[in-house]
């Protein structure tokens, strides 16, 4: 099996080498562990992201441990240019690399380069070598707000190697009961039910906000409402909404912001209703006089979610939804698309009647003017989003007492 994961390996890294020829993304992920030279560290405290979003998730533990030990040496890594790009030069740690591929050869030098005095992956990425090196290492590794389900291979009858590593790993920290029970049908019984870190982040971010001082310009005693995270599927639905809500202020903040993204978008709205950010920004237009903003930039969304009253989650209509979480923190009603299975918040958050799934224009129609229409029904659903959000916290301190950093 592991001859088998190797080649696995090594063909996913060819076809990242074809798909280099015409998608950027591919390109960085090359180009970013090409000859890259480690730093040296005689002690180190690994974290490992796969992409952006498990950076933000796993923060609230990286925040502590800076904080709390500004003298350890922090490494980082990402898996995905997403998360590298974006964060290579956080100041919560003292370097930043990709992961280089999964190897025997690369696990043995990255390994000793850092010398981890523990490592702690986020959610997922289960990689055989690095796993395999740390335990042969002595090296605790800890995997937190880890969530399994019973499609995954580790459940399968053919995973084998995947169920050996994770007997590698020295402590699970898991979000719900569900996972600690699945894992216990393989023999796993190192699990810890912690809940989900990215609660202490959202709401630690819902409770001291970054100030945005053009969003309340241009909201200006109307309602928002926000399209965070979208695809071009989300946006058609959404925009359809533009023209039946006159009185409403729309934000869109897509996932992808190249040019002919943006223009595709600005397409589908209203003629002279739309104004992007890199427009307003350092420049004195009147913002107030336009009904749609559209986010050409990265970084703004987590703190954008205070000025709206509904939010739109995107990615429902492809692999899967985004993170439901930062809006939710602020007290409000969020609309998603239909895939969103794998996503325990979301179905928790369905499930309180305050989070809504849609698959259609009339669907998405329906719900905003059930949202819309009665106030005092808004209201409490938008208490029982926040109380939802609040009563998960404290997986962070969970974690931290266990390992006793």
């Amino acid at each position: 099996m592991l001859l088998i994961y190797n080649i696995g390996v090594q063909l996913y890294l060819c076809a990242i080498y074809a798909a280099s020829l015409f998608n950027k993304k591919a390109k960085l992920w090359l180009k970013g562990r090409d000859n890259i030279i480690y730093q040296k560290f005689e002690k180190s405290i690994w974290f490992h992201f796969a992409s952006l979003g498990e950076f933000e998730q796993g923060r609230p533990l990286l925040e502590y441990v800076r904080n709390i030990h500004p003298g350890e040496k922090i490494v980082v890594t990402f898996f995905s240019p997403s998360g590298y790009e974006i964060r290579k030069n956080t100041p919560l740690a003292d370097a930043v690399y990709y992961l280089p591929i999964d190897t025997d050869a690369n696990s043995r030098k990255f390994i000793d380069a850092i010398q981890p005095a523990m490592a702690i992956f986020t959610k997922y990425e289960y990689w055989y070598h690095y796993f395999n090196e740390l335990h042969k290492n002595d090296i605790p590794l800890y995997v937190i707000s880890g969530i399994f389900r019973p499609g995954q291979v580790f459940f399968k009858w053919y995973g084998g190697l995947h169920r050996k590593m994770l007997g590698f790993v020295s402590h699970f920290f898991v979000q719900d009961a569900a996972s600690k029970e699945l894992l216990q049908t393989v023999g796993i019984s190192n699990v810890t039910v912690s809940g989900d870190t990215r609660f202490d982040r959202v709401w630690a971010n819902a409770e001291h906000p970054k100030d945005l001082q053009l969003i309340p310009e241009f909201k200006s005693n109307h309602k928002i409402f926000i399209a965070g995270s979208t695809w071009p599927d989300d946006e058609a639905l959404v925009a359809t909404l533009v023209k039946d809500y006159a009185d409403w202020k729309f934000i869109f903040a897509p996932h992808e912001i190249g040019e002919e993204k943006i223009n595709k978008l600005i397409s589908q709205l209203p003629l002279n209703s739309v104004v992007r950010y890199s427009q307003i920004e350092g420049n004195p237009i009147s913002i107030h006089n336009y009904q749609t903003l559209i986010i050409d930039n990265i970084g703004m969304l987590s703190s954008l979610y205070q000025y709206a009253e509904i939010a739109y989650i995107g990615g429902g209509f492809g692999v899967g939804i985004h993170n439901t979480l930062e809006a939710a923190a602020f007290g409000m009603p969020v609309i998603f698309g239909p895939n969103y299975d794998r996503f325990k918040e979301a179905k928790d958050l369905v499930a309180i009647k305050g989070g809504f799934s849609i698959t259609t224009e009339p669907e998405l129609k329906a719900t905003v003017a059930y949202l819309t229409e009665d106030i005092t029904q808004y209201d409490e659903t938008c208490k029982k989003v926040k109380a939802y959000v609040q009563e998960n916290t404290g997986a962070t301190k969970t974690i931290v007492e266990f390992i006793n950093l």
